[in-house]
């Protein structure tokens, strides 16, 4: 079965920040969270199902000012070696510049899902603003962390609407989280019911004598043709782009292995050091041995 991982690496980055121990090399510099992506990543390439991926980042500016142990900086500042330390895994980098890695993600789902030669495309994050890339189980999300796969079926049991739906039902239900006010007095079973009759905010009538059978839905409308406006702009912010010019070919995002020269670099700076042993165990029990990767 061909996969393709698809890895939102801006989070990696993030959990590996504030799950993996904090470390100064003799440069001064912090790069604990880089030694954690290398740890993680490693640990993604050993699975035997993982041949074809690539790591999305988001653009993550250079911190200014001189020394700063907010954590911000401190990950903004670990940002470049941790690009470097994907390209010497031998992993497709796709770094962002004026876009999120999510539409990163989301432009790769699209483009592999109609591919024939993909049996299934994973995309490894626990963001759930990806859950609208869901398609079948041909596009599904992977949470590392709690180790679930969210596929259309599970998708559809938590939230009764189609995954393409969810800006339509985050822009109507809101996400304080996200900051996502939604429509006041909407929750999620009114949301689901409107959005299983129409496909979308700007298609639900604004008369309730319209609407099917709902409770209150006279005040409902209301409150929706106060906030209209408001829930079509979040609906648009909410939906990820999936058009950037990305090269999503299968042979640009086959793993062709380790570029020992250039992880020789990166685990220095890092002073990840404990990485060659989990190599070269994996090189013992999968030989023949990793190939090297050709590249400037």
């Amino acid at each position: 079965m061909r996969k393709v991982h698809l890895v939102d690496g801006t989070f990696e980055l993030f959990r590996c920040f504030h799950g993996a121990p904090r470390h100064r090399n003799a440069r001064g510099e912090e790069v604990g969270a880089v030694r954690g992506l290398l740890h993680t990543l490693l640990s993604l390439l050993k699975s035997d199902d993982v041949s074809h991926l690539a790591v999305a980042f988001d653009a993550l500016p250079s911190a200014r000012g001189g020394a700063s142990d907010q954590p911000g900086t401190l990950i903004r500042r670990q940002a470049p070696l941790a690009l470097e330390a994907v390209r010497a895994l031998g992993i497709r980098l796709w770094p962002m510049v004026r876009f999120q890695a999510d539409d990163g993600l989301a432009t790769g789902a699209r483009a592999l899902r109609d591919n024939d030669a993909v049996d299934q495309v994973v995309i490894c994050t626990t963001d759930t603003d990806l859950f609208q890339c869901i398609r079948g189980s041909k596009v599904v999300v992977l949470d590392r962390i709690r180790r679930t796969t969210t596929d259309e079926a599970t998708f559809r049991s938590r939230y009764c609407i189609a995954p393409w739906q969810l800006p339509d039902y985050l822009a109507l239900v809101g996400a304080p989280a996200k900051g996502l006010p939604g429509v006041p007095g909407w929750g999620p079973k009114t949301a689901a019911t409107m959005l299983s009759h129409y496909d979308s905010v700007d298609q639900l009538p604004a008369d309730a004598d319209d609407w099917p059978p709902l409770p209150r839905r006279t005040r409902l409308a209301a409150m929706l043709a106060a906030h209209r406006d408001e829930a079509l702009m979040v609906a648009r912010l909410a939906r990820l782009r999936d058009d950037l010019p990305l090269d999503c070919r299968l042979e640009k995002l086959r793993w062709r292995g380790l570029d020992d020269d250039r992880l020789a670099a990166v685990v220095a700076r890092a002073e990840a050091h404990d990485l060659w042993e989990r190599i070269e165990r994996w090189r013992e029990k999968d030989a023949p041995a990793p190939p090297l990767l050709d590249c400037p």
